[in-house]
């Protein structure tokens, strides 16, 4: 559900630099199947996904209540898969929500949450300042959830202010950023888009709208907001211009050597960390939604056996229990305890 860019927004889009024959374009050759022929053998075993691609039992989480986080030290609450609260400087920042319970557009069994994973509502948020939208993948851009939303801002991707238009969202709240650009959403608060290594669409036509990752910046902190991306050199880029980072989110799961251009290798993820300059790593992208064909916990175990030979800090929330950033980072293996 959405519409592609048309008229004046297609006009603006097609100016990009990163916009060549009619899509954007990423730094390298990124064919979302590296093998010609793939796609039918990746959905035969869809049809039949291993049985431990799921948890065996609900999932345990923490219900914090995220309308009295502290105040100081930035507070993130992770409520599973790519999607996470921030209260930085007052001000509440809202990243890529979805609680309608599916990653899809359609109640597909592969596309449900996980048990025990979909205890937070559209309700227990706090007055959301800002709403970033990383892409316009479905497990990104949730219409039930930003449709019940009323942030006081928007900033998402050149390009994907077209669905947002269409579902009647006020332009004039809206920032979309291209790569590279960077814009002070609140006083104090600024974003600056950066290159990642994906795709996007919400049908049959890709790289119409923009992916990309995140820089938030304040006047003490540096949070790096990586949406989705396959492992490249921009890692290196973003960290030699931007860093070091206090904390980088890093997708960790939903991958397959099928598709590695467009999503990370848990190894390369905590390599990623270690390009960008970052202090900590979070790897998110996982322990909500079985979109692949890996186990369910495989990427956060792989990821801390990497990190631990790297010596990366790593940190392991639940759903809903508090990160502080400089200050608290949970470390629990808590998902060895779902039997």
């Amino acid at each position: 559900m959405g519409k592609n860019p048309s008229g004046a927004t297609l006009r603006k889009i097609e100016k990009s630099v990163n916009y060549k024959e009619g899509a954007f374009q990423n730094i390298s050759p990124s064919p979302v199947m590296v093998e010609k022929g793939d796609f039918f053998k990746i959905f035969k075993k869809f049809l039949n996904k291993p049985k431990d691609t799921m948890p065996p039992a609900p999932l345990p989480s923490i219900k914090t209540d995220l309308k009295n986080l502290p105040d100081g030290s930035p507070v993130l609450v992770w409520f599973g898969h790519s999607s996470y609260l921030l209260k930085i400087e007052g001000k509440h920042i809202l990243v890529d929500p979805v609680f309608s319970g599916y990653a899809a557009p359609f109640k597909f069994k592969s596309a449900k949450s996980f048990d025990g994973t979909n205890i937070y509502r559209v309700d227990d948020m706090p007055p959301i300042d800002i709403l970033l939208i990383t892409h316009d993948h479905y497990d990104h851009l949730d219409y039930k959830t930003v449709l019940k939303l009323k942030p006081t801002y928007i900033v998402t991707s050149m390009g994907v202010t077209s669905h947002l238009d269409y579902w009647g969202f006020d332009m004039d709240k809206v920032t979309e950023l291209d790569w590279n650009d960077e814009a002070e959403i609140m006083p104090g608060i600024t974003f600056i888009s950066k290159t990642a290594r994906h795709f996007s669409g919400r049908g049959f036509k890709r790289a119409k709208t923009l992916w990309a990752s995140f820089i938030l910046k304040t006047k003490n902190h540096k949070i790096y907001l990586g949406g989705d991306s396959g492992y490249d050199r921009h890692f290196r880029e973003i960290g030699e211009q931007h860093g070091p980072f206090d904390l980088a989110l890093l997708e960790s799961g939903q991958y397959n050597e099928a598709w590695k251009n467009i999503h990370m290798m848990p190894e390369e993820t905590v390599q990623a960390s270690i390009d960008l300059k970052a202090k900590t790593l979070l790897p998110v992208h996982w322990g909500k939604f079985s979109l692949a064909l890996h186990p369910w916990n495989e990427p956060i175990e792989r990821a801390i056996k990497k990190a631990e030979e790297l010596k990366v800090n790593m940190t392991t929330p639940m759903i809903g229990e508090p990160v502080i950033i400089g200050n608290n980072y949970p470390i629990s293996k808590w998902w060895r305890e779902v039997l």
